[in-house]
């Protein structure tokens, strides 16, 4: 790609994307275009056009899983047949919420709610233990707000608080007079809905405080636990759940826990409409088309869309996500194979490779703490493109074409959920894979000490064969290095080589290691975009990853003989094109852990001295930061 250098001196990421940024135009049904979400478009294409083949009968496959999933596909794209059968399905499912009259009515479907996937003010899950990792332990926080953050319900917000509070108002009050509900009891439900809300948000933590995992771990015996309130018996639902009582619970939100019982206590008929409209949200989409197009209007507007999905893509992302791993093992294997798998494992190893040498050669670390740093590289696990096995759970989903869509996901959900409880306090499967093999994505598990990265995001412009060792490293190099530097970012540092919530640093590296994230933390904090401002705490972690992946990819890029530093950092600059609506930049900047595209891009570039020299940067060119100002922590 031919680049003015010239133009590089002013902004990187606008001279290797400004002319795409001119002509790219964002699909109506997404809020953004660029590098991800390009792929994930092809991608997407390229399994509904294999769907249709399978859904159609013109191909068969020998495995039963893949077939359940296309049944659920097939059932999934029967608009026209739930149109004619009407909103029996999601009635049937109001009814149960309609004849609860107290707490003890709910205790009694409470158990079942949880394992449908249905409103509760508990939300529980199973992770590793965060401070015995070999073993699944049971973690316990609060359910999501109608807002996007707690942010969102500060008082600088009002107005856009207001403003969204009313769009989502709108559309319920839409969605229940399709349903039958009168306009008096609509408004009712709404405005019920909306004060058990209220009674949530401030004790909830906002993104920026949920980022911090060393405040995850608040473990607390049932009994505990149980005490947060007496207007539900939290103990009796643990036991159904789980089989027993745990010893403990792992509590991630404690000051939520401690407002529980005066959240709930004289509010039953609050959370009541709470819960019968949570149940209205999740399953409209599964009526027919314009319930769905009723039921995402509140989503469009947070992130500008203009359109829902089409009918097809749809049923598509509901087949696909609900048989996650089995979509995935398909992809991996017909359009990755196991030769680019190979050769990827290969890439991560050298990155691991160079990042042992740099931690070898750390000037600021004691030598206890950079042994203990390599021990936890030593133990990392890798996994690349595709499971080696699809978890059992997916032999037990079967799908009924004779019932409705609503019968089938609710019937799948149970089956997951059950899978998901009866892991408590078993052996943590290490290598199990959690993303699909199809997501354009990767992430490191601090509790599992590993790092994964699907086949999806194995391709140009991350990575290709056609590409130059040195794109491929500004490339994929950079993403496989930013996941191997979580294991060493402020949460990812708390967790030794098993995973464990386990503090392997030195008082003096620790505080060191610390003033070189403020540093990180003051880079980023408070640079305008979009209107609003970068939140240089909630966003740390992620730009620590970043500075080390690039770094370290930089470096590796450097031993090969064909390296190209211009080709590097162009290449760098090209994966994080986006083009997206002011909305969804917004949205972000409020409630996602990385900073901007734009500023990924540019910064981290600014950082490295290499940079400077590859393009001639000098002191009075807008890419010039002078050398104190730049941040190394890896």
């Amino acid at each position: 790609m031919a680049v003015n250098n010239e133009l590089i001196k002013d902004d990187l990421y606008e001279a290797v994307n400004g002319e795409w940024l001119k002509t790219a135009k964002i699909p109506d049904d997404k809020p953004a275009t660029g590098g991800f979400n390009d792929l994930v478009d092809e991608i997407d294409k390229q399994l509904m056009d294999d769907f249709d083949t399978y859904a159609d009968g013109r191909e068969k496959a020998d495995d039963s899983r893949f077939n359940e999933m296309i049944k659920l596909y097939r059932i999934a794209k029967k608009f026209d047949w739930r149109k004619k059968v009407g909103p029996q399905p999601l009635k049937r499912m109001l009814a149960s919420v309609e004849k609860l009259e107290s707490y003890a009515d709910y205790q009694t479907q409470w158990k079942n709610w949880i394992l449908s996937g249905m409103p509760s003010p508990i939300s529980f899950d199973i992770d590793a233990d965060m401070k015995n990792a070999t073993v699944y332990a049971l973690f316990a926080s609060s359910p999501s707000l109608i807002l996007p953050d707690k942010s969102y319900y500060a008082e600088g917000k009002k107005a856009q608080h207001d403003q969204l509070l009313q769009l989502w108002s709108s559309m319920v009050a839409t969605l229940l007079d399709k349903l039958g509900y009168s306009k008096t009891e609509a408004a009712k439900l709404i405005d019920d809905a909306k004060k058990f809300d209220a009674l949530l948000a401030p004790h909830v933590k906002s993104a920026e405080e949920a980022a911090d995992y060393s405040k995850m771990y608040n473990p607390q015996s049932v009994a505990e636990l149980a005490g947060s309130t007496d207007q539900l018996d939290i103990a009796a639902v643990i036991k159904q759940l789980v089989g027993e009582e745990p010893e403990k619970v792992i509590v991630m939100e404690p000051e939520y826990f401690k407002a529980l019982n005066d959240i709930l206590k004289d509010n039953f008929a609050l959370f009541k409409s709470w819960a019968l409209i949570r149940v209205v949200r999740e399953n409209a989409s599964y009526l027919d088309d314009e319930m769905r197009e009723i039921n995402g209007r509140y989503n469009r507007a947070l992130s500008g869309s203009k359109k829902p999905v089409s009918q097809r893509k749809f049923a598509y992302y509901l087949a696909r996500d609900m048989f996650s791993q089995v979509a995935g093992d398909y992809y991996g294997k017909k359009y990755f194979g196991p030769q680019a798998k190979a050769d990827v494992h290969y890439m991560v190893e050298q990155m691991i490779k160079v990042y042992k040498g740099r931690l070898t050669n750390n000037t600021w670390l004691s030598k206890a703490t950079r042994d203990k740093a390599i021990l936890k590289l030593d133990k990392l696990g890798i996994q690349v493109g595709y499971p080696d096995k699809i978890p059992a759970l997916y032999d037990q989903f079967k799908v009924d074409e004779e019932e409705s869509l609503i019968a089938n996901l609710n019937q799948l959900t149970v089956i997951a959920n059950k899978e998901l409880f009866s892991r408590w306090n078993k052996p943590v499967d290490r290598m199990r894979w959690e993303m699909s093999a199809a997501t354009v994505n990767a992430y490191y598990h601090p509790f599992k000490n590993i790092i994964v990265f699907p086949a999806a995001i194995l391709q140009a412009p991350f990575y290709s064969l056609k590409q130059s060792s040195s794109q491929n490293y500004g490339g994929i190099g950079a993403v496989i290095a930013h996941e191997i530097s979580h294991a060493f970012d402020n949460n990812g540092s708390l967790f030794d080589e098993f995973g464990n919530l386990n503090n392997w640093w030195t008082d003096e590296d620790s505080a060191h290691f610390k003033q070189l994230a403020q540093k990180m933390i003051k880079e980023f904090d408070g640079i305008p975009f979009a209107g609003q401002k970068v939140n240089g705490k909630l966003t740390v972690s992620e730009n620590i990853a970043d500075a080390g992946g690039l770094s370290c990819a930089l470096e590796a890029a450097k031993t090969e003989a064909d390296f190209n530093a211009q080709e590097f950092f162009i290449n760098w600059a090209t994966i994080w094109r986006m083009k997206a609506t002011e909305q969804y930049m917004q949205l972000l900047l409020s409630i996602d852990v990385h900073a901007p595209q734009k500023l990924r891009a540019n910064i981290q570039a600014e950082n490295l001295d290499d940079f400077y020299t590859a393009f001639e940067i000098k002191p009075g060119d807008k890419m010039y930061r002078a050398p104190e100002e730049r941040v190394h922590i890896w």
